[in-house]
C-alpha cells in the first residue's frame, strides 16, 4: 500500500535535467515537503549531463548523484541481448527499453544507501517506461513506494506545465526549433513526439544527431573487422577495446555512413501504436557482424532453437522483464549457444547500408571446404540425397495421394 504523503522521508527522483523531470523535482518538494534526491545516470548522453548538477539544486534538489554507468550499461545489458540478436517488431534494438533496468537498479541502490522510503520517475501514464521502471524498482524493494507523478497531479497538459515552471522559476527550454522530444545513450538516440506525430511525414533531416544523410555519406565504401568471443565484441580492426569504448567507436564509424536509421510505428506495451524514429549506428554494425560469425560456428538446430525464441526475448526486454525469472532462464540458454561464437566478421559500409562481406573462426568453424565444394570431392556422395528427399517428402506424397483418391 503507497504511503501518505505525510509518511514519506525521503524520495530518489530519476532526473534527466529536461522540463518534465525539474518539474517534478519541485513538485515534489511542494507537495511531499521532504528531502529529494536527483539521481542521473550517465550511459553515454554526452554534453546533456553537463548543466544538470547545477540545474537540479537550483531546482530544489537536495543531494545529486550523477553515476558513470556506461561500462556496466554495455556489458551487462547491451551485449547480453545482443547475444540474443534481439529485435522489436522487426526493426527496433531495444536502446530505450534495455537502458531503464540499469537506471531502476542505480536508483535502488541510491535509495538503500540514502535510507530513501520512495522513488520516483518522470515517465508518463501512457508510455512503457513507467512500467519498466517500475517492475525493476518492485524487483529490488516489493515495499517501496512509487511516486508516478504523471498519473497523480493534475498538470495534463503542455500549457499547465508551463504554466507551473513559470510559477515555481523553473527555466522553459525554447523548443519550437526542435518540436520533438528525443533520449540518448550508448547504443542509440530515440525520437517521439511533435512532429513525428504525422505518421505521414518524413523525419526532418535536422533531426538526426549521431547520423548522417546517407546520400551524404562518402562515396567511398569502408571495411571494418569485427572480432568475437563467447558472443561478445572484442575488438575492431585487431585493437582491444572495453566494451563501452568499443560501441561508442562503431557508433561514430557508423554514423560517418549514415548507418542504422529507423523509423518504426510501434507497439507499445499499454495497447496504443506510437511512432519512434531511432539512430543506432554501432548496434547495427554490432548486431550484423554478430549474426555473421554465428552463420560459420553455430550448429542448424541450436540457431533454430534459439532465433524462435527472439521475438519473445525481445518482447520482455520491451515490456520491462528484464529481472524476470524467465528472461533469465532464456538467456541462460542463449548464452549457452554462445560459448562457440569466437570468430571475426568483415563488413562493409556505405551509404546507409551495412552488410557481411567476410566471416571467419580459427576455433569453431563449422565450414568445412570439403564438403561444400562444387567441385569434385570424395567426402559426399550426392546420390545418397535420393532417399534423403524421398524420406523427407513422404508426407507430401501421402497428403497428395489421398486427395487425388477423394476426388475419384
Amino acid at each position: 500500500m503507497a504511503k501518505a504523503k505525510q509518511d514519506v522521508k525521503k524520495i530518489v527522483l530519476a532526473y534527466s535535467g529536461g522540463l518534465d523531470t525539474s518539474i517534478i523535482l519541485k513538485w515534489l518538494k511542494n507537495e511531499y515537503g521532504c528531502e529529494v534526491i536527483a539521481f542521473s545516470a550517465d550511459l553515454g548522453q554526452g554534453d546533456e549531463l553537463a548543466p544538470i548538477r547545477d540545474k537540479a539544486f537550483a531546482t530544489g534538489a537536495d543531494k545529486v548523484y550523477i553515476d558513470d554507468l556506461k561500462e556496466e550499461f554495455v556489458k551487462d545489458f547491451v551485449f547480453p541481448m545482443f547475444r540474443a540478436n534481439a529485435i522489436y517488431e522487426g526493426h527496433y534494438l531495444l536502446g530505450t527499453s534495455i537502458a531503464r533496468p540499469l537506471i531502476a537498479k542505480r536508483q535502488m541502490e541510491i535509495a538503500k544507501m540514502e535510507g530513501a522510503d520512495a522513488v520516483s520517475h518522470g515517465a508518463t501514464g501512457k508510455g512503457n517506461d513507467q512500467v519498466r521502471f517500475e517492475l525493476g524498482y518492485y524487483h529490488f524493494d516489493p515495499a517501496i513506494t512509487v511516486i508516478a507523478p504523471w498519473r497523480d497531479w493534475k498538470l495534463n497538459s503542455r500549457q499547465a506545465l508551463v504554466n507551473y515552471a513559470k510559477k515555481n522559476g523553473i527555466p522553459i527550454p525554447v523548443t519550437k526549433k526542435r518540436p520533438w522530444s528525443s533520449d540518448r545513450n550508448l547504443l542509440h538516440i530515440s525520437f517521439e513526439g511533435g512532429i513525428l506525430e504525422d505518421t505521414w511525414a518524413e523525419a526532418p533531416e535536422e533531426m538526426y544527431v549521431l547520423t548522417v544523410k546517407p546520400e551524404k555519406a562518402p562515396n567511398k565504401a569502408q571495411y571494418v573487422e569485427i572480432e568475437f568471443k563467447n558472443g561478445n565484441a572484442v575488438a575492431v580492426d585487431g585493437e582491444k577495446m572495453s566494451p563501452a569504448q568499443l560501441l561508442a567507436h562503431l557508433n561514430y564509424i557508423g554514423g560517418q555512413h549514415g548507418i542504422g536509421r529507423v523509423d518504426l510505428l510501434e507497439n507499445r506495451s499499454v495497447g496504443m501504436k506510437s511512432r519512434g524514429v531511432y539512430e543506432t549506428p554501432g548496434g547495427t554494425i554490432l548486431r550484423e557482424a554478430h549474426m555473421a560469425v554465428e552463420q560459420i560456428t553455430m550448429d542448424r538446430e541450436v540457431m533454430r532453437v534459439r532465433d524462435s525464441l527472439i521475438p519473445e526475448y525481445a518482447r520482455m526486454i520491451y515490456a520491462g522483464y528484464w529481472f524476470s525469472p524467465e528472461r533469465e532462464m532464456i538467456q541462460t540458454l542463449i548464452d549457452d549457444s554462445q560459448k562457440c561464437v569466437n570468430g571475426v566478421a568483415r563488413v562493409k559500409l556505405y551509404k546507409g547500408h551495412c552488410r557481411t562481406v567476410g566471416r571467419k573462426s580459427e576455433t569453431n568453424s563449422l565450414f568445412n571446404l570439403d564438403f561444400a565444394t562444387f567441385e569434385k570431392d570424395q567426402v559426399f556422395n550426392q546420390a545418397d540425397a535420393t532417399g534423403f528427399i524421398k524420406i523427407n517428402s513422404l508426407r507430401l506424397r501421402i497428403r497428395s495421394l489421398m486427395q487425388a483418391q477423394k476426388k475419384k
